[in-house]
């Protein structure tokens, strides 16, 4: 006989730790934080080892915790996918695929009928700049712009990026030009989604392009990065673009790439659990989509 304790400590444990934040934990499982608290608090008692360091704060997973997560996590996925494998799905039914504003604005809507035609497979597109909860949401696949895999879910590397900079051609004669000549037109900012000290700027530029002339004010700011380049299409200056999002416009002539001087973008990644019950259609979505890089 299994010595097992209570599932729902259990789960109130695994969506804290997943988290590490017991007031999302809680949104997530529609309780409250402190119905959190107690079940982690019971789950503790019965083990006999404390799972998380409240303090000092933000809270953290102990030497226990850390054990016992990544166990848990891969067990409730197993569960809920051999439970999604005996639930009746329709034929056909679409994958949810979760991307950012940017991306599905500019890289995935243009190539959405193609996904359609070559792969058979039905897709619907969520699109946000907060990362989706694969384990909280019913989202199948997200595409995720990252250095490194994180979390417990497949991460599988689609492209490498870079940052460059672009305008629309009416605005310069014959680039490339050199780096004090970028800088001498109207520039473009938008508002990276993390605090990194990797985020595209053109303070970032300026440094790494060795430019000499002072870093100018930006002729506008924008808090999406669409926004920004949509303002660059349309003449307004120059923007700071991932390569494969300014790809199109790049070939089509609506904008000139103005420097072979890059930032190193980071990577983008499309992300799956590994007790998906659907996984082939999500390896066949997988396949295509790094055809396209």
């Amino acid at each position: 006989m299994r010595k097992l304790p209570p599932l729902h400590a259990l789960r109130a444990f695994e969506a804290a730790a997943r988290h590490l934040h017991f007031a999302r934990a809680a949104d997530e499982l529609g309780l409250t934080p402190t119905a959190i608290s107690h079940q982690v608090r019971q789950l503790e008692a019965i083990l006999g080892v404390e799972l998380f360091s409240r303090f000092p704060r933000p809270v953290r997973l102990s030497p226990a915790g850390e054990k016992l997560f990544p166990v848990l996590c891969t067990a409730l996925d197993q569960i809920a996918g051999t439970i999604d494998q005996l639930t009746v799905t329709a034929p056909g039914a679409p994958l949810r695929l979760s991307v950012t504003m940017a991306f599905a604005s500019r890289w995935l809507m243009p190539r959405l009928p193609r996904l359609r035609a070559e792969t058979g497979l039905n897709v619907t597109v969520e699109a946000a700049d907060l990362p989706a909860d694969l384990h909280a949401s019913d989202v199948d696949m997200a595409i995720r712009y990252a250095a490194e895999p994180d979390g417990q879910a497949e991460w599988h590397r689609l492209f490498a990026d870079a940052i460059i900079p672009v305008c629309a051609p009416d605005l310069v004669e014959t680039p490339p030009l050199a780096p004090d000549e970028v800088l001498s037109l109207p520039l473009l900012e938008y508002r990276w989604k993390t605090a990194s000290s990797n985020a595209p700027s053109w303070g970032r530029w300026h440094a790494h392009a060795g430019a000499t002339v002072p870093l100018p004010a930006a002729a506008q700011s924008f808090s999406e990065e669409i926004h920004a380049i949509d303002a660059a299409v349309s003449g307004q200056g120059a923007a700071l673009a991932s390569q494969h999002l300014v790809a199109d416009l790049l070939k089509a002539g609506e904008l000139v790439q103005l420097s072979d001087i890059a930032l190193p973008g980071l990577t983008y990644w499309a992300v799956f659990l590994p007790t998906h019950p659907h996984k082939d259609r999500l390896e066949h979505l997988l396949g295509w989509l790094r055809q396209q890089s």
